[in-house]
């Protein structure tokens, strides 16, 4: 960051092509200490929308211009399709920019791990749209856990939202938060094993389709994992497509060996705990509670949170909460379930770094 003066922020929208994701160029706004410059994308009307919202000075069409011109010390790259990811974030890094990132970060390992190779190089953070783990209350319910709230933790057992894009699409377009949220948690993953079909069936090559947005190949309305995490937990990721309840699924519940923990919700807004009856005085009522973390916040406060986290990252020269490392480890969870339906077998860490659908649905397998 600056020695001195503003730290100059910046943000690159693609209008009709990810858009501006879930607000990352809004991030900046109120924040002591940042003036907001410029905002990028070769859209005119959305590029003038996105002026008009962030009260940026000027505007370009060129993202590549703007680095130029402008030398922000962070930018947000926006788009949510992941397919433009990677040139933009290795542009920014190169003019010497921090980076905040819509998720998911890449759509393949090997695009990952070259963004955590040039972060390194540069001596630059990049920081990925995983806002729950920035939030504060979800940051208390970690130290509440790790202080003993439900004893030892056993297992996580998380669930995606599971609506027309349950299955595959739905592990990575909002599983991606799911298994980010359980590495803050309870730590790496030491090996997976999964199960994945689709319309009853076991999964086949000609099962292997584009999502709905590139995010990379997608296969499966149906998924089930289960991950050994190094620190002894055992972890559990499930999606059916089209069920019940949608959105209301989303989440995770958090097992310990004195109660249960149910975390509802892309910012955790729904905190319930159970304590196990044997640990509640006699004569007294046991059951769902709810479990105070502190007041509730929206995904614009998460941008926000992760912001100040990456600038506060950089001037101490640490890893933001949720970094391109964690982004890429949780991508492997995610592409580590297509790994081991295809080979039958459990799926050590680090994984392959080629994309498990790519090769298999070329040769028809």
């Amino acid at each position: 960051m600056p020695a001195q003066g503003p730290c100059r922020a910046a943000a690159i929208g693609h209008t009709g092509r990810g858009d501006y994701g879930h607000g990352l160029h809004l991030a900046y706004r109120g924040l002591d200490g940042v003036e907001f410059v410029a905002v990028a994308d070769p859209h005119e009307g959305g590029r003038r929308r996105a002026q008009e919202q962030t009260g940026a000075p000027r505007a370009y069409a060129d993202w590549r211009a703007m680095l130029a011109a402008e030398e922000p010390h962070v930018v947000s790259v926006c788009p949510r399709w992941t397919d433009a990811h990677l040139d933009m974030v290795l542009g920014c890094l190169a003019a010497g920019a921090h980076v905040y990132c819509e998720k998911p970060m890449t759509w393949n390992l090997a695009d990952g791990d070259r963004i955590v190779a040039a972060a390194a190089a540069a001596g630059r953070c990049v920081a990925v749209a995983h806002q729950g783990v920035y939030l504060p209350r979800v940051q208390r319910l970690r130290q509440a856990l790790n202080d003993g709230l439900i004893g030892t933790i056993t297992a996580v057992y998380a669930h995606g939202k599971q609506d027309s894009r349950g299955g595959g699409e739905d592990m990575i377009v909002l599983g991606t938060h799911l298994m980010n949220m359980m590495r803050f948690f309870v730590g790496d993953v030491a090996w997976l094993a999964a199960h994945v079909t689709a319309d009853g069936h076991e999964l086949r090559p000609a099962d292997v389709h584009e999502a709905g947005e590139p995010v990379g190949p997608v296969a499966g309305d149906h998924v089930d994992t289960y991950f050994a995490f190094r620190s002894g937990v055992s972890g559990f990721f499930d999606s059916r497509r089209s069920q019940p309840g949608g959105a209301r699924r989303y989440g995770m519940e958090i097992v310990g060996t004195a109660g249960i923990v149910s975390l509802r919700g892309g910012t955790g807004s729904e905190l319930m705990i159970y304590r196990h009856p044997m640990f509640v005085p006699a004569q007294t009522d046991w059951g769902w509670e709810p479990l105070d973390m502190g007041p509730d916040a929206t995904l614009e406060d998460g941008n926000r949170w992760a912001v100040l986290d990456l600038l506060e990252a950089a001037a101490a020269g640490r890893e933001p909460l949720s970094g391109a490392g964690a982004a890429v480890a949780a991508l492997e969870m995610i592409l580590g379930a297509y790994e081991s339906q295809i080979t039958g077998a459990r799926v050590n860490m680090p994984m392959t770094r080629r994309h498990p659908l790519v090769d298999w649905a070329a040769d028809g397998r």
